[in-house]
């Protein structure tokens, strides 16, 4: 899936995409998986959206997000990927077996934001849904 994140306090700067070479069965031109395969991986997150709460400028904070593959097949992170210069993330590089939980680590650097921000982070898989949309927030104050 693919991981973007979108910074809603102005945030221009280019795409900052982590890529795992490993191929999968999402559509790599939309990252999305368009139906279900009842025998195929699933991704099943733990929870999808986490509040930094209110953090000192220049801060960098990471949040790691959990998931379990409560498919029948393996679970493939194709791809990852930030919109926003301010976000990272990282993948898991090894295939998730069925049953097996993964990681996907988001970190935010607060240095040249201020005040609410929202990251929008979408993960590319061979499962479904793809993409899944994950959300960092944080309201960022002066030192």
């Amino acid at each position: 899936m693919l991981l973007a994140a979108t910074c809603l306090s102005g945030c221009r700067e280019s795409e900052n995409p982590s890529v795992v070479n490993i191929p999968a069965t999402a559509d790599t031109k939309s990252g999305q998986t368009s139906k279900e395969d009842p025998n195929g991986p699933k991704i099943k997150f733990d929870h999808t959206s986490y509040d930094f709460g209110t953090v000192m400028q220049g801060e960098k904070l990471t949040h790691t997000f959990t998931f379990t593959n409560t498919g029948k097949s393996v679970l493939v992170i194709s791809s990852t990927s930030a919109s926003c210069g301010c976000t990272t993330s990282t993948p898991p590089r090894a295939p998730i077996k069925p049953g097996e939980k993964g990681k996907i680590d988001v970190t935010f650097d607060s240095k040249t934001k201020m005040g609410d921000v929202e990251n929008k982070v979408r993960v590319a898989s061979n499962a479904y849904p793809s993409p899944a949309v994950l959300t960092v927030k944080a309201h960022v104050i002066k030192q």
